[in-house]
């Protein structure tokens, strides 16, 4: 069973058990969320893509921690011209753990 999500403009392949790096998030470490943003979903041997039938299932996941990552290098150079400017940035993630692919339930 596994699932694609979209989150912050990014997709993702994710599956019960793994961990994913998203952009930060500011939500505590060890709180719950919930994801309903499922573009495709494998489940019980059948791919469910329609939005009204993926609308049916949420994504429990953990808040891990929130890192830096390792910093990129940004480097603009024209040669010849004597002009050369460089820039850094390290991006903020953060770690979240997939709980579970539940079906929601309604009360009706």
């Amino acid at each position: 069973m596994y699932a694609i999500i979209k989150k912050n403009g990014k997709q993702f392949k994710i599956e019960i058990g793994k961990y994913i790096y998203i952009e930060k998030i500011k939500i505590k470490i060890g709180e719950k969320i919930l994801i309903n943003n499922i573009i495709l979903l494998f489940i019980k041997n059948k791919i469910l893509y329609k939005k009204k039938d993926t609308s049916k299932y949420e994504i429990k996941a953990q808040i891990i921690s929130h890192i830096k990552k390792k910093k990129i290098k940004i480097i603009k150079f024209k040669r010849r011209k004597h002009y050369k400017k460089t820039q850094g940035y390290r991006p903020k993630l953060t770690k979240i753990k997939i709980c579970s692919i539940e079906e929601i339930q309604n009360g009706t």
